[in-house]
């Protein structure tokens, strides 16, 4: 097995939890190795570390899989699968939820996401992709579903020097799902929706509109397959606007809405969400919430500037259009947006838009999605709601 030699004072995050090793963290490599295989890690003293699979393609060469010197095999990953498995049957209901998030379970660069009897996998690192046949059996074993879809349909793939690919891997069935969620009927598409086919993570703030949207009048923008708008109308709003560019997410939030008995409720328009921001701003259109949602808008570090930009225009008019006494339920996930950097946005929108806010919670991802302190990257969703207040 190959030795990955760490420079001086490198090792400190490690040892402290965090899962990945940069490429300008490597002093030397000792052995030889194969994209993909696994590795030895050792402090410039040549104390061991742990061990883990590398990839020197990727910018993150070294995913640290174990700190113990322990055989990677099946019997490895179906101990970490079952402590995934655990942890959710005692924080979250697990009808439809996320089974492995990934590094915070200590499986890097491997996501599964459950949806009533289907299960969904994503292998995003070429090391966990190697065991990919191990880990469907695995889960099939466990939680034994009535089928298992691969969405590795994803350009960080190609990063790992993967291929985009997408299909059955166990069972043949309808890939449109429905699941229950806090009580209402959604269709998930596990093959063509984003990610994979639906954001789980929103599922405890979607539940928080409760009380705000009673009577309100809503809009939800980047509303997708109407989520936020189904819960809105749960909860007793009196006319929702749900705003989204895709037809085909559109198409689907519809039959949501049919299903749940909520078409009346709620208008959906296909429209630039940017472009029916301004234009609701000037014929002064106002509403008692609005939400915003978007998709991530900086997906790397270089994107962050634009991705602020962008964050604070959406804002700064949505605080601009909530009449007093409103509701603003802003989300970014967006992980190199901080929680810091997403509430300097929101601070600055507010300050321009000559209104002030009183912050009635501040939410981050379900906890299905878990938080490693020593793995911030892990906390990627942040979700603040406040009431819009004029000045007095």
């Amino acid at each position: 097995m190959a030795k990955v030699i760490l420079k001086k004072r490198e090792h400190l995050d490690i040892l402290r939890g965090f899962p990945w090793i940069y490429n300008n963290e490597i002093a030397k490599i000792e052995g030889d190795f194969s994209p993909g295989d696994i590795v030895d890690i050792y402090d410039i003293k040549n104390t061991f570390l742990g061990r883990g699979y590398i990839n020197p393609k990727s910018k993150i060469t070294v995913r640290v899989l174990t700190r113990r010197d322990e055989a990677i095999d099946r019997d490895f990953f179906f101990k970490r699968i079952v402590q995934a498995w655990e942890y959710r049957k005692k924080i979250v209901d697990t009808t439809s939820c996320r089974v492995v998030f990934g590094e915070a379970d200590m499986i890097p660069g491997l996501i599964v996401d459950k949806f009533e009897d289907i299960l969904v996998i994503q292998t995003l690192a070429l090391g966990i992709d190697r065991f990919k046949d191990i880990i469907v059996d695995i889960l099939d074993e466990i939680l034994q579903p009535r089928g298992i879809y691969e969405r590795n349909d994803v350009p960080v793939r190609e990063v790992e020097g993967l291929p985009q690919k997408k299909g059955f891997l166990k069972g043949i069935f309808d890939t449109k799902v429905e699941i229950k969620e806090n009580g209402l009927s959604i269709i998930v598409d596990v093959e063509n929706g984003q990610k994979t086919g639906y954001f789980l993570d929103q599922r405890e703030n979607r539940n928080a509109l409760k009380g705000i949207v009673e009577g309100a009048e809503v809009l939800d923008a980047f509303c997708y397959t109407g989520s936020f708008a189904l819960h809105s109308a749960k909860f007793g709003a009196s006319k929702i606007i749900a705003v989204d560019s895709s037809s085909s997410a559109l198409e689907l939030a519809r039959k949501n809405a049919e299903l749940n008995g909520f078409s009346e409720k709620i208008e959906f328009i296909e429209e630039d969400v940017f472009d029916i921001l301004v234009e609701f701003y000037k014929s002064g259109r106002t509403f008692d919430v609005i939400i915003l949602d978007p998709p991530a808008f900086a997906k790397s570090q270089r994107h962050i500037e634009g991705a602020i930009r962008g964050y604070k225009e959406i804002n700064l008019r949505a605080i601009k259009m909530i009449r007093d006494g409103g509701f603003l339920v802003t989300c970014s996930c967006s992980q190199h947006i901080t929680p810091a950097i997403f509430q300097e946005i929101i601070n600055s929108a507010m300050i321009d838009a000559n209104k002030m806010l009183r912050l009635v919670e501040f939410r981050t991802q379900a906890k299905d999605h878990p938080i490693l302190l020593s793995y911030p990257e892990s906390l990627y969703l942040k979700c603040g709601i406040y009431q819009v207040l004029r000045k007095s």
